[in-house]
């Protein structure tokens, strides 16, 4: 073999090598942590000034969860090169629940029935995505999670009325145990398992 040839096949195993599947492993800590704060601050704003203005606080969710998404899918094509169909699936499947949970609690907010539905219809998707997320992805915990998190989300609908503001607590411990605990284990297990 010529030293050209040696060296195209020792750039071709350099790329090889150096492409990893992408892995998404922010997405779930992006979506998390915003979600179970936002959700908080809604909680105790409603319960200190019971406002109607209150109930928009959710907006924050997207308007802080999507530039950091966009920000780390970057990171993580761009580190990759290369997305894979079960990263496409996953990521379409997630944009999807985020739109239909936008769509969904403004069409409820304006309705009149966000009070009644939105939290637990969030709480499903969002334990739905992270169950289908972990089957997918053949990672036990988040579809465990997913499970838990979708049966907690109908607790919520025992808070009606006056109770409902109770309806948020419940979904941000739904999106700690569908979002935030299954991120970090699942960061935990690319990082040990470079994955």
């Amino acid at each position: 073999m010529t030293t050209d040839e040696l060296d195209i096949i020792s750039r071709m195993r350099g790329e090889v090598y150096g492409h990893k599947v992408p892995t998404g492993e922010n997405l779930f800590l992006v979506w998390g942590y915003p979600t179970a704060i936002f959700l908080l601050v809604e909680f105790v704003a409603l319960l200190l000034w019971q406002e109607n203005w209150c109930e928009w606080i959710w907006l924050g969710i997207p308007l802080v969860g999507a530039p950091l998404m966009i920000h780390f899918l970057r990171k993580d094509y761009d580190r990759t090169g290369n997305r894979s169909l079960d990263a496409k699936v996953i990521l379409y499947m997630w944009v999807f629940v985020g739109f239909v949970s936008c769509l969904g609690g403004t069409t409820m907010g304006f309705a009149g029935v966000f009070e009644m539905l939105y939290c637990t219809f969030q709480g499903i998707l969002i334990g739905f995505g992270c169950f289908l997320t972990g089957v997918i992805l053949r990672f036990h915990p988040k579809t465990v999670c997913g499970i838990v998190g979708t049966a907690l989300s109908f607790v919520s609908l025992f808070f009606q009325g006056d109770l409902w503001p109770w309806q948020l607590l419940i979904t941000a411990i739904v999106t700690v145990i569908t979002l935030i605990i299954p991120g970090h284990m699942f960061k935990k297990y690319v990082k040990n398992y470079g994955v």
